[in-house]
């Protein structure tokens, strides 16, 4: 059974596999990243490990028994007891409601564990498949988002207010 993971500096080569391999899947949805991406991958995922160290986000990787990557999680830019999350899910588990069902266990954690009250996320109009995964995990959506925070393609912001744990 899948199991969601914080993200670690050992899980650099699965990390890479796992964009690497869903690369061309990745871009049908939102913007490429870019062959400098690949190219840097070890200085940015050193900074984003930074960044967790930091606290400024929370990133997460569902790992498949034999290691594998399935999907990253990430809670970004925290603050204020808020953070954006951000998702990816690799192509050949797509459709199957591992997507919605690890949105909604990051939602729990992001509550009990960093103590977030709120989570945004947005996603282009023609991404259909997220915006369903959004409101199965409880995300309603609360207005247009500017096309310049989606790769230059229209889309919509979703909120979920979170359970705190009493």
């Amino acid at each position: 059974m899948p199991e969601l993971k914080r993200l670690h500096a050992s899980h650099a080569p699965a990390v890479l596999a796992f964009e690497l391999t869903n690369r061309a899947y990745f871009a049908a949805f939102v913007s490429d990243r870019g062959d400098e991406y690949f190219e840097r991958f070890t200085d940015r995922y050193d900074a984003l490990l930074a960044e967790q160290e930091a606290g400024t986000c929370a990133c997460h990787l569902l790992v498949a028994e034999d290691g594998a990557v399935l999907g990253r999680f990430d809670l970004i830019d925290i603050g204020n007891r808020t953070a954006q999350l951000g998702y990816r899910i690799a192509e050949h588990v797509a459709g199957r409601g591992l997507a919605t069902e690890t949105v909604r266990e990051l939602c729990r954690l992001a509550a009990r564990r960093y103590g977030l009250r709120t989570l945004r996320a947005a996603t282009t109009h023609q991404n259909a498949a997220a915006h369903r995964v959004l409101t199965k995990a409880g995300f309603i959506p609360i207005g247009p988002a500017d096309p310049a925070d989606l790769g230059g393609k229209p889309g919509t912001w979703y909120q979920c207010d979170l359970v705190l744990p009493s």
